[in-house]
Order: C-alpha cells, then structure tokens, then sequence
C-alpha cells in the first residue's frame, strides 16, 4: 500500500520529479553542456540553471505565496515569508560535470515561527540515477521512497564508517586546517571514512544508517536544510560542533544517538586546534 503524501511533500515530490526528467536527459549529453566557474572549483553548468527554473516555476504555481532561497539565484520574495523553500537544484555539481553518477536535488521547506526564528517543516533529497527518494516531515518521521527510516545503532567508533567532505580550493585555510585536524583524530579509530561529494546525500545516507555519522564545515543552507531534518526524524542528531542549529554557521556534525556526542568532541577539538 502506498504511503499517503501530505499536500507539501506531493507539490515537493511532483516538481522534483519534473527537474529530474531534465537533469537525467542532461546528465546523459554532459559533455554538450555550458559550464562557468562560480570560483576554484566550484562550477554551474546550464544543467543546475534549467532544474532550478523547473523546480521556481512548480512551486511558485502550487504555492504563490511562498519565499525561495536557492543556490543559483538567491533569496526572493518577501522578507517577512511564513513559508521559504531552500532548495539545490543539483547537489554535487562536480560529480554530475565529471559523470559520475552520485548527485541528486534537495529542497527544504521552513516555516517561521512567532518569534521569528525559523524550523524546517519538510525536507527531500532525491537521487535520479538510483531513483531514491529521501524524505521526511517534522513529527512525522523519515522515509526512502516507501520504506521507513532509522540511523544507525553502532556504539562504537571503531565499528563506525562516517562521511564528510573534503575542503577544496575555494574553502577558508583556517577551515581546511581544522578538517586536517579532525581527520587526523578520527581515522585511527574508525572502520572508514567516505568522501562522496553531495552533503545532501551525505545526510541523506546517515538517515538511512548507511553512514554512522557525518561531519562537514562551511555548508550552505541549501546543502543541509532536507538533510538536517531527514537525520533528525530517523532519529538521530544534527547539530553544529557545540551542539547548537548548525544553519548560522553551516557546519554540520551528524550521528546516530551513541556517536553524536563524541564525533561533536572531535570536530570542536579540531576547530579549536585551527584557531
């Protein structure tokens, strides 16, 4: 029996499904694509505009009222927004330019609330190639196309595999050397480390216990805001290095409820040794 969709997540998943038609037919001629560099590799290819587009032009027509911040375009609509959409149009740019097949979209939705904080509502990372859809809802739990999720249960560093992201040329010096920090401490004691190249996918993953945990620096909203909620409904935490919201800062320390506090340790420890 297929699960009911609530209206949010129906509006998410048909335009996503739309983008996707297009990034796949993309994805298959990349070599035909226009690419320019937003700065050291970091790159926009036509692909990233054209989903981006499919995916205002959708959701604008089935929620008129709601505010945008995306990743090629930026924030629009109204400063004092309910209801705001954090979307990437294409998590993993440079996997997708180099064909390799591990990318996928991402799109938040925050709700403000009266004492004009915000808290994400809704969140969905979904992977054409593999046709997974990632997906969750406040209160509500987190789901993989129709099957539910949990993080992990592994106890023990030495038994865990974590994710993160390596910093590449455009991240801050004193950011890569805090990774370099963190990496160092971490990898005598864990089963493996993994560099995949989508943070969507990263959270997106540790929701799904595939990975025990996660740790990134310097994230954008839109690379987090579907996977920060996926953790969290599956049961796990996500938070930043001292245990706060990591969108202020954009970085993410991500865990099952037996690693969370540790891994937080380690990557603070890192921090400040870069400091």
């Amino acid at each position: 029996m297929a699960l009911r969709l609530s209206p949010h997540m129906t509006v998410m998943t048909n335009a996503v499904h739309r983008a996707a038609k297009r990034l796949l037919r993309d994805f298959n001629e990349v070599e035909q694509l226009q690419v320019s560099v937003k700065g050291p590799s970091d790159f926009v290819s036509q692909a990233d505009l054209r989903a981006e587009a499919i995916l205002r032009e959708d959701l604008t027509k089935a929620r008129p009222g709601y505010a945008f911040l995306m990743e090629e375009s930026g924030h629009s609509g109204s400063e004092n927004w309910a209801w705001r959409w954090v979307i990437d149009p294409l998590d993993g740019t440079t996997n997708f330019l180099h064909g390799i097949p591990h990318w996928a979209i991402s799109i938040g939705l925050e709700r403000r609330l009266q004492d004009g904080a915000s808290e994400l509502a809704a969140g969905l990372v979904y992977a054409p190639v593999s046709d997974e859809m990632f997906w969750a809802e406040k209160g509500a739990g987190a789901f993989v196309n129709e099957r539910r999720l949990r993080v992990s249960a592994r106890r023990e560093l030495k038994d865990s595999v974590l994710a993160t992201g390596i910093p590449f040329a455009a991240v801050a010096g004193h950011r890569r050397l805090a990774f370099a920090r963190t990496l160092g401490s971490l990898m005598p004691h864990v089963a493996g480390i993994r560099r995949f190249g989508s943070a969507a996918l990263d959270l997106a993953w540790t929701s799904a216990g595939r990975y025990d945990g996660y740790w990134e620096l310097g994230l954008k909203p839109w690379d987090m805001a579907a996977g920060l909620l996926l953790v969290r409904e599956a049961g796990g935490y996500a938070t930043d290095p001292e245990g706060g919201d990591p969108r202020p800062s954009g970085d993410v320390v991500a865990a099952n409820p037996h690693l969370h506090a540790r891994l937080r340790q380690v990557v603070a420890d890192g921090q400040q040794a870069a400091r």
